[in-house]
């Protein structure tokens, strides 16, 4: 096996961001051959006791494999609540992890595995190495994705994220926030928008009109993509992207701030796609805290939330509420919701609480007492 090393990729700020792709397994491990011929069931037993199983004939082995893992661990975890499917889920990432395929010059050596240009683009400089199962079933559907595009009802055009970064499955914060842009008053001069993602609110407000958005993410996958983005759209004069958290160090005051926050709280140390999903406690007092910084006096902050939390019975708190109550720095001038449409058939999971799930836009502006306090010192 050849020695990792990430390769660099340059943002537009001109610093280099390094990519961040499936962590490949390099070093010489012990494995388990796995061949179709052996049953689904002494490949889950060897997963549940810690092996590595290495899928050695056809790409459908391993998909038979993760469908018995699924089968076993579902009657260890058979609650619907929300929080024993999240420990579902959380188990089966841990197992899965161990099930893994060989690639060798940038080709997956199970027959009859799809091609995944990714492993080109992302793995240069390695000829050989391990990726768990998921993964490359991961790379695999970012790549359809990236190459099709997809499309999102509120906008003109197709997205084509790149690999990494995160888009949209659910649209009605994104059309929430339509009907409020087109009502929209104030100046259009700038907007920043926090957690840039997959840039459809960045979009969103370049179609209505906006002259400047500034673009921040952790994500470095996020910036590389929409770099590319943007200079095939000819959208860069109006965009700049910056990596870092929050807001990144910006160095300008804007009219209008956007963040759609995680809208789960983490029970778990968070990593990867996941912090797009669920937010740590500290996540909105550092938003918060941040963004008075970064408003003008008259300027606004958008958030869209929801209450899944709530409904779903993951917490009591609403960050932005409890925002409001203490914080002293910013004040409610606009609350509006809408109802969420029933989940797909397709989709195992109970979801039974989205029947009283809302989306949430919330407009605040600065306090009147922080204003006052601002204009006598």
């Amino acid at each position: 096996m050849n020695e990792s090393k990430v390769p660099f990729i340059v943002s537009l700020s001109g610093k280099k961001t390094e990519v961040d792709r499936p962590e490949p397994i390099t070093e010489d491990i012990e494995v388990l051959p796995y061949k179709k011929r052996m049953g689904t069931q002494e490949g889950v037993e060897a997963l549940l006791e810690g092996y590595y199983v290495l899928i050695v004939d056809f790409y459908s082995s391993g998909l038979s494999i993760l469908e018995a893992l699924k089968d076993h661990l579902a009657k260890k975890y058979k609650g619907q609540s929300f929080q024993a499917q999240r420990d579902f889920r959380s188990a089966f990432r841990a197992f899965s992890r161990h099930l893994l395929l060989l690639v060798s010059d940038h080709k997956i050596s199970a027959r009859k595995s799809p091609d995944v240009p990714w492993l080109k683009i992302l793995y240069p400089e390695l000829s050989e190495f391990y990726l768990p199962f998921p993964q490359v079933q991961g790379l695999n559907s970012s790549w359809q994705w990236y190459k099709n595009g997809i499309s999102i009802p509120v906008l003109k055009k197709r997205l084509y994220p790149f690999f990494g970064s995160y888009f949209p499955t659910r649209f009605e914060h994104l059309s929430l926030f339509d009907e409020w842009l087109k009502k929209y008053k104030g100046e259009r001069k700038s907007a920043i928008d926090i957690g840039i993602g997959s840039g459809v609110l960045s979009f969103q407000l370049l179609e209505n009109g906006f002259e400047k958005v500034y673009g921040t993410d952790a994500n470095p996958n996020a910036i590389i993509g929409l770099t590319k983005e943007f200079n095939s759209n000819a959208l860069l004069p109006k965009m700049e992207l910056f990596y870092g958290d929050l807001f990144a160090d910006l160095k300008i005051k804007s009219e209008l701030i956007i963040f759609n926050p995680p809208w789960i709280p983490a029970t778990q140390d968070i990593e990867g796609l996941d912090t797009a999903i669920y937010y740590d406690t500290e996540l909105f007092p550092r938003f918060f805290s941040e963004a008075i910084k970064y408003l003008n006096p008259e300027g606004r902050i958008v958030l869209l939330f929801s209450n899944l939390a709530e409904v779903s019975h993951q917490t009591k708190a609403h960050p932005i509420e409890e925002e409001l109550k203490l914080g002293g720095r910013f004040e409610k001038e606009l609350f509006l919701q809408k109802k969420v449409g029933r989940a797909s058939e397709k989709t195992r999971r109970n979801q039974h609480w989205r029947e009283e799930e809302r989306v949430e836009l919330w407009v605040l502006k600065k306090s009147a007492k922080l204003e006052a306090r601002s204009k006598n010192a």
